[in-house]
């Protein structure tokens, strides 16, 4: 399996394909975050950020985006150990979100707000993957309690 970070969708068929309705019901977008050693913004500012820094930027101001599209910020975490399988780099952190569906998500990332602040996101990341994933039969209703509180802020 070959394994390419992004920080925006390469292929053109991706963006379409983002863009149809998919699964019914709430998805989970798992996060895959790689950063750069230093934050590089695109308009050449002077930055003495850490990747990570720079995108914690953007991590607290799109947690408090997410509730306003439904979504919310479910859990984040530093990967510290692969104790199966092999790949060339780690990733540095998994964050996973929720929103009530892809249009949802869509209609965030391409919401005047989201691009605000996504130039944080670019300076901060050298790339990531983005795995969208739907709850399994029966899990949905012991997690209702705790998705209604996400979503909530």
């Amino acid at each position: 399996m070959q394994v390419i970070n992004e920080v925006m969708p390469g292929d053109p068929n991706r963006v379409r394909e983002m863009m149809a309705p998919g699964p019914a019901g709430p998805i989970f977008m798992v996060n895959l975050l790689k950063f750069k050693d230093r934050a590089e913004y695109k308009d050449g500012r002077p930055c003495d950020l850490s990747g990570r820094d720079a995108y914690m930027i953007y991590g607290r101001a799109v947690s408090k985006l997410l509730p306003k599209f439904g979504g919310g910020a479910f859990f984040a975490g530093d990967v510290t150990f692969l104790a199966l399988g092999q790949v060339e780099e780690l990733w540095d952190e998994i964050a996973i979100a929720t929103y009530p569906n892809r249009k949802a998500l869509f209609d965030m990332s391409t919401s005047p707000e989201w691009q605000e602040i996504s130039v944080h996101r670019d300076a901060g990341l050298k790339g990531q993957l983005n795995i969208e994933t739907v709850l399994q039969d029966g899990v949905l209703g012991r997690l209702q309690p705790l998705l209604e509180a996400i979503t909530k802020g």
